[in-house]
């Protein structure tokens, strides 16, 4: 197979999941940014989190919330979770990697905040702890995962929600992950920000 072969695969796999998931996802994905609009509403606080590559969505998810999306706008408070600087190394130094986000959350979570956790897998121990945790505290939860849910809907709450991509590849789960972060903001910028 050439290299433009490959490419063109690539596209074409990308596009289906992505046509199979805007009938299967639409209402899903409204239902969240619906919930997110609300929390923020009420004065509560985003957290994201995600580990390995999908922390880089929780990461874009957080960065579009506090900065903007699609226009300058006043900042959405969001938290995202993360292994960064010396906070990073002392944790993973002092803690179970499987329990790397408990310290944080159990820091900043307060009632009415909802968390936002990425993970393609489902299997992903550290964001399924966090998610317990969330539960454990009456936290909202909103998952983003692929197709093995399993685990995670083990986890969620009756009123939480997940929003899963169908594909198990991680690489085609993350990008359809990014787009509903994308989706997402795009939803809530011009919901709360109406312009002509």
């Amino acid at each position: 197979m050439t290299m433009r072969q490959k490419i063109k695969d690539i596209y074409s796999e990308s596009i289906q999941i992505q046509i199979s998931a805007s009938s299967l996802l639409c209402e899903k994905i409204t239902g969240a940014a619906q919930r997110v609009i609300r929390c923020l509403l009420a004065g509560n606080k985003i957290i994201a989190c995600g580990i390995g590559r999908s922390h880089a969505n929780a990461q874009f998810l957080v960065a579009n919330l506090l900065n903007r999306y699609d226009f300058e706008r006043p900042s959405f408070p969001s938290v995202l979770l993360g292994l960064e600087s010396a906070v990073g190394s002392s944790l993973i130094f002092d803690q179970c990697l499987d329990n790397i986000y408990a310290y944080q959350f159990d820091a900043v979570a307060q009632p009415g905040d909802l968390l936002l956790a990425f993970a393609p897998l489902g299997t992903e121990k550290a964001v399924l702890n966090t998610i317990a945790n969330a539960v454990e505290k009456e936290i909202g939860v909103i998952a983003l995962t692929g197709a093995n849910t399993d685990l995670i809907q083990g986890e969620l709450a009756e009123m939480d929600l997940a929003i899963s991509i169908p594909a198990n590849k991680e690489t085609r789960v993350l990008e359809n992950h990014l787009f509903i972060v994308n989706a997402m903001c795009e939803l809530i910028d011009h919901t709360l920000f109406p312009r002509a």
